[in-house]
Protein backbone atom coordinates (compact mmCIF):
# COMPACT_ATOMS: atom_id res chain seq x y z
CA UNK A 1 0.00 0.00 0.00
CA UNK A 2 2.69 2.56 1.11
CA UNK A 3 4.48 1.81 -2.76
CA UNK A 4 1.62 2.27 -4.23
CA UNK A 5 1.18 5.38 -2.39
CA UNK A 6 4.34 6.73 -3.23
CA UNK A 7 3.99 5.53 -6.69
CA UNK A 8 0.83 7.74 -6.94
CA UNK A 9 2.65 10.73 -5.85
CA UNK A 10 5.49 10.47 -8.02
CA UNK A 11 2.83 10.15 -10.89
CA UNK A 12 1.00 13.85 -9.40
CA UNK A 13 4.37 15.63 -9.21
CA UNK A 14 5.32 14.21 -12.73
CA UNK A 15 2.26 15.47 -14.39
CA UNK A 16 1.95 18.93 -12.66
CA UNK A 17 5.91 19.42 -13.36
CA UNK A 18 4.39 18.24 -17.70
CA UNK A 19 1.80 20.98 -17.43
CA UNK A 20 3.75 23.77 -15.52
CA UNK A 21 6.35 23.25 -18.82
CA UNK A 22 3.63 22.71 -21.42
CA UNK A 23 2.09 26.14 -20.16
CA UNK A 24 5.65 27.85 -20.00
CA UNK A 25 6.08 27.24 -23.56
CA UNK A 26 2.74 28.03 -24.77
CA UNK A 27 3.45 31.43 -23.33
CA UNK A 28 7.07 31.78 -24.85
CA UNK A 29 6.10 31.13 -28.28
CA UNK A 30 3.23 33.73 -27.73
CA UNK A 31 5.46 36.17 -26.71
CA UNK A 32 7.60 35.47 -29.43
CA UNK A 33 4.62 36.04 -31.75
CA UNK A 34 3.67 39.14 -30.32
CA UNK A 35 7.16 40.02 -30.73
CA UNK A 36 7.37 39.57 -34.27
CA UNK A 37 4.59 40.75 -35.23
CA UNK A 38 5.68 44.09 -33.35
CA UNK A 39 8.94 43.81 -35.62
CA UNK A 40 7.41 43.48 -38.85
CA UNK A 41 5.05 46.74 -37.83
CA UNK A 42 8.76 48.55 -36.80
CA UNK A 43 10.13 47.90 -40.13
CA UNK A 44 6.68 49.01 -41.67
CA UNK A 45 7.11 52.55 -39.83
CA UNK A 46 7.77 55.86 -41.84
CA UNK A 47 9.94 58.21 -41.02
CA UNK A 48 7.44 60.41 -39.17
CA UNK A 49 6.29 57.26 -37.32
CA UNK A 50 3.34 56.43 -38.50
CA UNK A 51 3.08 52.59 -38.61
CA UNK A 52 0.82 52.32 -41.64
CA UNK A 53 1.68 53.02 -45.09
CA UNK A 54 -0.09 54.84 -48.35
CA UNK A 55 -3.19 55.54 -45.63
CA UNK A 56 -4.56 59.11 -44.53
CA UNK A 57 -4.97 59.39 -40.42
CA UNK A 58 -8.32 61.00 -39.36
CA UNK A 59 -6.31 64.27 -38.63
CA UNK A 60 -4.72 64.62 -42.25
CA UNK A 61 -8.65 63.96 -43.63
CA UNK A 62 -9.96 66.29 -41.10
CA UNK A 63 -7.15 68.92 -42.44
CA UNK A 64 -7.64 67.99 -46.15
CA UNK A 65 -5.25 65.54 -47.16
CA UNK A 66 -5.28 63.27 -50.22
CA UNK A 67 -3.91 60.49 -51.01
CA UNK A 68 -1.71 60.68 -54.84
CA UNK A 69 -0.50 56.59 -54.29
CA UNK A 70 -2.56 54.05 -52.65
CA UNK A 71 -0.32 51.55 -52.85
CA UNK A 72 -1.73 49.38 -55.56
CA UNK A 73 -2.23 51.24 -58.64
CA UNK A 74 -0.70 54.40 -60.53
CA UNK A 75 -4.29 56.09 -60.17
CA UNK A 76 -4.00 60.04 -60.92
CA UNK A 77 -0.74 59.29 -62.83
CA UNK A 78 0.60 59.60 -66.42
CA UNK A 79 3.46 60.21 -68.40
CA UNK A 80 4.75 63.54 -69.25
CA UNK A 81 3.43 64.38 -72.50
CA UNK A 82 1.24 60.82 -72.80
CA UNK A 83 -1.94 60.28 -72.32
CA UNK A 84 -1.36 56.66 -70.43
CA UNK A 85 0.99 55.71 -67.18
CA UNK A 86 4.30 54.23 -69.01
CA UNK A 87 4.27 50.79 -70.29
CA UNK A 88 7.76 50.71 -68.58
CA UNK A 89 9.99 51.88 -66.26
CA UNK A 90 8.37 52.12 -63.17
CA UNK A 91 6.34 49.77 -61.31
CA UNK A 92 4.21 49.52 -58.07
CA UNK A 93 5.46 46.44 -56.12
CA UNK A 94 5.25 46.10 -52.33
CA UNK A 95 3.37 49.16 -51.48
CA UNK A 96 6.07 51.36 -53.09
CA UNK A 97 6.21 52.93 -56.29
CA UNK A 98 9.21 52.31 -58.20
CA UNK A 99 11.24 53.59 -60.88
CA UNK A 100 13.47 51.17 -62.65
CA UNK A 101 16.79 51.14 -62.60
CA UNK A 102 18.12 51.24 -66.72
CA UNK A 103 21.71 53.04 -67.04
CA UNK A 104 21.15 56.58 -65.83
CA UNK A 105 19.29 58.24 -68.78
CA UNK A 106 17.17 60.84 -68.38
CA UNK A 107 13.65 60.03 -68.98
CA UNK A 108 15.49 57.83 -71.33
CA UNK A 109 13.86 54.87 -70.82
CA UNK A 110 9.85 54.68 -68.77
CA UNK A 111 9.90 59.00 -68.70
CA UNK A 112 9.03 60.98 -66.54
CA UNK A 113 5.39 61.04 -64.95
CA UNK A 114 2.89 63.36 -63.86
CA UNK A 115 0.04 64.06 -61.71
CA UNK A 116 -3.42 64.29 -64.27
CA UNK A 117 -4.23 67.30 -61.60
CA UNK A 118 -2.46 70.76 -61.72
CA UNK A 119 -2.33 72.54 -58.49
CA UNK A 120 -1.11 76.36 -57.32
CA UNK A 121 -1.34 76.65 -53.55
CA UNK A 122 -0.62 73.09 -52.16
CA UNK A 123 1.79 71.56 -49.40
CA UNK A 124 2.95 68.10 -50.62
CA UNK A 125 5.04 64.83 -49.03
CA UNK A 126 5.80 61.80 -50.23
CA UNK A 127 8.75 59.61 -48.54
CA UNK A 128 11.45 58.25 -50.75
CA UNK A 129 14.33 55.61 -50.50
CA UNK A 130 17.68 56.22 -52.51
CA UNK A 131 19.91 53.10 -53.88
CA UNK A 132 23.29 54.28 -54.01
CA UNK A 133 24.32 56.59 -56.57
CA UNK A 134 20.92 57.57 -57.45
CA UNK A 135 19.67 60.46 -58.91
CA UNK A 136 15.73 61.57 -59.30
CA UNK A 137 13.75 64.32 -58.79
CA UNK A 138 10.57 66.09 -57.57
CA UNK A 139 9.21 69.04 -59.97
CA UNK A 140 6.11 71.02 -59.43
CA UNK A 141 4.42 74.16 -61.42
CA UNK A 142 5.38 71.26 -64.80
CA UNK A 143 4.03 72.82 -67.61
CA UNK A 144 4.23 70.09 -70.90
CA UNK A 145 5.60 73.09 -73.19
CA UNK A 146 5.96 72.68 -76.86
CA UNK A 147 8.25 71.72 -78.46
CA UNK A 148 9.12 69.00 -76.31
CA UNK A 149 11.82 69.45 -74.73
CA UNK A 150 15.05 66.86 -75.01
CA UNK A 151 14.76 64.44 -71.67
CA UNK A 152 12.90 65.65 -68.66
CA UNK A 153 10.17 68.06 -68.88
CA UNK A 154 10.91 71.67 -66.98
CA UNK A 155 9.90 72.91 -63.83
CA UNK A 156 11.22 73.53 -60.46
CA UNK A 157 12.85 70.76 -58.79
CA UNK A 158 13.21 69.17 -55.34
CA UNK A 159 16.09 67.83 -55.75
CA UNK A 160 16.75 63.77 -54.98
CA UNK A 161 20.32 62.66 -55.38
CA UNK A 162 23.05 60.70 -53.36
CA UNK A 163 24.96 63.33 -52.11
CA UNK A 164 28.04 60.91 -51.89
CA UNK A 165 28.49 60.87 -55.49
CA UNK A 166 32.18 62.50 -56.20
CA UNK A 167 29.72 65.18 -59.07
CA UNK A 168 27.09 66.13 -56.72
CA UNK A 169 27.70 69.84 -55.07
CA UNK A 170 25.96 73.13 -54.61
CA UNK A 171 22.36 73.76 -56.17
CA UNK A 172 23.20 70.09 -56.84
CA UNK A 173 22.35 67.82 -53.64
CA UNK A 174 19.72 66.32 -52.36
CA UNK A 175 16.61 68.59 -51.11
CA UNK A 176 18.03 71.54 -53.35
CA UNK A 177 16.30 73.53 -55.60
CA UNK A 178 17.89 72.34 -58.45
CA UNK A 179 20.32 74.55 -59.89
CA UNK A 180 18.88 77.50 -58.09
CA UNK A 181 19.25 77.29 -54.47
CA UNK A 182 20.97 74.96 -51.96
CA UNK A 183 19.19 72.92 -48.93
CA UNK A 184 21.18 73.77 -45.59
CA UNK A 185 20.74 72.56 -42.41
CA UNK A 186 19.81 68.97 -43.32
CA UNK A 187 19.31 66.06 -41.45
CA UNK A 188 19.62 63.23 -43.41
CA UNK A 189 18.66 58.93 -43.01
CA UNK A 190 21.24 56.69 -44.86
CA UNK A 191 20.98 55.30 -48.61
CA UNK A 192 18.30 52.75 -48.33
CA UNK A 193 16.44 54.30 -45.62
CA UNK A 194 13.25 56.14 -46.38
CA UNK A 195 13.32 60.22 -45.93
CA UNK A 196 10.43 62.34 -46.23
CA UNK A 197 10.70 65.25 -48.30
CA UNK A 198 8.00 68.09 -48.74
CA UNK A 199 7.26 71.09 -50.66
CA UNK A 200 4.99 73.89 -49.50
CA UNK A 201 3.46 76.52 -51.86
CA UNK A 202 1.50 78.93 -51.46
CA UNK A 203 1.45 81.76 -53.88
CA UNK A 204 4.95 82.79 -54.92
CA UNK A 205 6.49 81.60 -51.56
CA UNK A 206 7.97 78.23 -51.53
CA UNK A 207 9.70 76.25 -48.87
CA UNK A 208 11.74 72.69 -48.63
CA UNK A 209 11.79 70.59 -46.15
CA UNK A 210 13.38 66.93 -45.44
CA UNK A 211 12.97 64.80 -42.52
CA UNK A 212 10.66 67.42 -40.87
CA UNK A 213 13.02 70.41 -40.84
CA UNK A 214 12.76 73.28 -43.34
CA UNK A 215 16.13 72.99 -45.83
CA UNK A 216 15.36 75.92 -48.43
CA UNK A 217 12.95 78.82 -48.93
CA UNK A 218 12.56 81.40 -51.53
CA UNK A 219 10.11 83.26 -53.26
CA UNK A 220 9.35 82.81 -57.28
CA UNK A 221 9.25 86.10 -59.22
CA UNK A 222 11.71 88.14 -57.16
CA UNK A 223 14.82 89.89 -58.18
CA UNK A 224 16.96 87.42 -56.85
CA UNK A 225 15.25 84.34 -58.23
CA UNK A 226 15.26 85.88 -61.59
CA UNK A 227 19.10 86.46 -61.20
CA UNK A 228 19.56 82.91 -60.83
CA UNK A 229 17.51 81.44 -62.92
CA UNK A 230 19.04 84.08 -65.86
CA UNK A 231 22.58 82.01 -64.51
CA UNK A 232 20.93 78.66 -64.80
CA UNK A 233 20.66 76.22 -67.44
CA UNK A 234 16.89 77.82 -67.65
CA UNK A 235 17.96 80.84 -68.50
CA UNK A 236 16.30 79.89 -72.35
CA UNK A 237 12.68 79.26 -70.52
CA UNK A 238 10.84 82.51 -70.44
CA UNK A 239 9.05 83.24 -66.98
CA UNK A 240 10.74 79.62 -65.55
CA UNK A 241 9.35 78.50 -62.45
CA UNK A 242 6.64 81.48 -62.35
CA UNK A 243 3.66 79.46 -63.40
CA UNK A 244 0.43 80.31 -61.30
CA UNK A 245 -0.55 76.41 -61.66
CA UNK A 246 1.55 73.35 -62.76
CA UNK A 247 1.28 69.68 -62.35
CA UNK A 248 3.76 67.32 -60.04
CA UNK A 249 6.05 65.31 -61.40
CA UNK A 250 8.36 62.23 -60.35
CA UNK A 251 11.46 61.79 -62.53
CA UNK A 252 12.72 58.56 -64.24
CA UNK A 253 16.47 59.09 -64.26
CA UNK A 254 16.91 55.69 -64.77
CA UNK A 255 18.14 54.79 -61.38
CA UNK A 256 16.02 52.60 -59.13
CA UNK A 257 14.25 54.83 -56.49
CA UNK A 258 11.33 54.11 -54.11
CA UNK A 259 8.21 56.41 -52.97
CA UNK A 260 5.46 55.98 -50.90
CA UNK A 261 3.27 57.57 -48.53
CA UNK A 262 2.51 60.20 -51.79
CA UNK A 263 -0.17 63.12 -51.10
CA UNK A 264 -1.46 66.37 -51.15
CA UNK A 265 -3.21 69.37 -49.31
CA UNK A 266 -4.19 72.45 -51.30
CA UNK A 267 -3.87 75.12 -49.69
CA UNK A 268 -7.21 77.71 -49.46
CA UNK A 269 -5.92 81.30 -50.78
CA UNK A 270 -4.70 83.26 -47.59
CA UNK A 271 -4.31 80.28 -45.54
CA UNK A 272 -1.42 80.41 -42.82
CA UNK A 273 1.38 78.51 -42.97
Amino acid sequence: MNIDRNISQHLGVMILLLLFTAAGCSSDEASSEASGGESDQQEQKSPTGQSQINTLTSEEQQEGWVLLFDGKTTDGWRGVYKENFPEKGWKVEDGLLKVVASGGGEAEFGGDIITENQYSDFEFSLEFKLTEGANSGIKYFVKEIYPEPEGSAVGLEYQLIDDSRPDVEGTWTLASVYELYRAENKEVNPIGEFNKARIVAEGDHVEHWLNGKKVVEYTRGSEEFRNLVAESKYSEHENFGEASEGHILLQDHGHEVAFRNIKIREIDSGESQ
